[in-house]
């Protein structure tokens, strides 16, 4: 399927909302995902890489995305996970078990091991151990990733005044600004707590037009509220718009936040992008459940 911007019917009639729909792109390889492997698949071909290997969580759209990209592409997948508890735990984890029924090897670590993924010598053991493979790092952003993610944004979308992202690693909103306009602003909501990611972004990036909006991380990486998961709900429900409660929802909610407390300018065309991560919502379900809490509500 192809990305394409939906408007968003709001009450406020200062404000003009659309939604560029990139979770529609592919079932397991959606949103931001597809794009960041695009270019990295066609160099693992171009380097004769058997195998694609790469780092994730429990949850990681991205360790699903390698998976059904290496099935799809023909590759062998290795996944690295952090958590070694986890190993006897897959059929316990959605993300997990579709992972490796696509055919994804895994290799479950401690967090501190974990914590070693760029370092040389972890690199070389894994080398000895699994052979010859292209290594994507995690979250798969590097110099390919954000080439992909430059794609993100059509001549069309000239239009909108503000370009609003979620924010993981850095990456996608990264291509974002190197291919919006001098005239737009990008912003991006950080899933998660720390500041360190200006400078992440900075790398990659020579755009001025951009800022980041601290203050819709919900708690940090993977943490979600009921406030959080009832927004979710209601908006699928007056929009039937699915979004994943650690990226896109975040931002989303955000963004109207913002539109409520007039901190944009009266006019302004905003456009949202929603970056996919739709199968992580069943394994935050099962959490969910555990807590006796209000689950995000599923769609067809």
């Amino acid at each position: 399927m192809e990305s394409y911007n939906q408007k968003i019917e709001i009450e406020n009639p200062d404000y003009s909302l659309y939604i560029k729909r990139e979770d529609l792109l592919h079932p397991y390889i959606s949103g931001n995902k597809f794009r960041k492997l695009k270019y990295n698949l066609a160099q693992a071909k171009n380097e004769n890489k058997p195998t694609l290997l790469t780092f994730g969580g429990a949850f990681s759209n991205h360790i699903l995305a390698v998976a059904a990209a290496g099935k799809e592409n023909g590759f062998k997948t290795i996944g690295v996970i952090r958590g070694d508890e986890l190993r006897d735990k897959i059929t316990e984890n959605p993300t997990l078990q579709k992972a490796q029924d696509f055919g994804m090897v895994f290799e479950f670590v401690s967090r501190e091991v974990y914590s070693q993924k760029s370092n040389c010598d972890f690199i070389l053991k894994l080398e000895e151990k699994f052979g010859d493979f292209y290594l994507l790092p995690e979250g798969g952003t590097n110099d390919l990733a954000i080439k992909g993610c430059e794609e993100i944004l059509t001549e069309s979308d000239g239009i909108f005044d503000y370009i609003c992202c979620a924010i993981g690693t850095g990456g996608t909103i990264s291509g974002i600004i190197n291919c919006s306009k001098s005239s737009q602003q990008v912003l991006g909501f950080p899933a998660l707590k720390g500041d360190f990611l200006r400078e992440d972004i900075r790398k990659f990036v020579q755009n001025q037009n951009w800022e980041l909006v601290s203050d819709y991380h919900f708690g940090g990486y993977a943490k979600v509220t009921q406030e959080l998961v009832q927004f979710i709900n209601n908006f699928y429900q007056k929009y039937q718009i699915p979004l994943d409660p650690i990226y896109t929802g975040k931002m989303v909610y955000g963004v109207l936040d913002l539109m409520e407390k007039e901190w944009f300018p009266k006019g302004s065309k905003i456009l949202l992008i929603h970056t996919g991560g739709l199968q992580g919502i069943e394994g935050m379900n099962r959490l969910l459940k555990q807590k006796n809490q209000i689950e995000i509500k599923t769609y067809d």
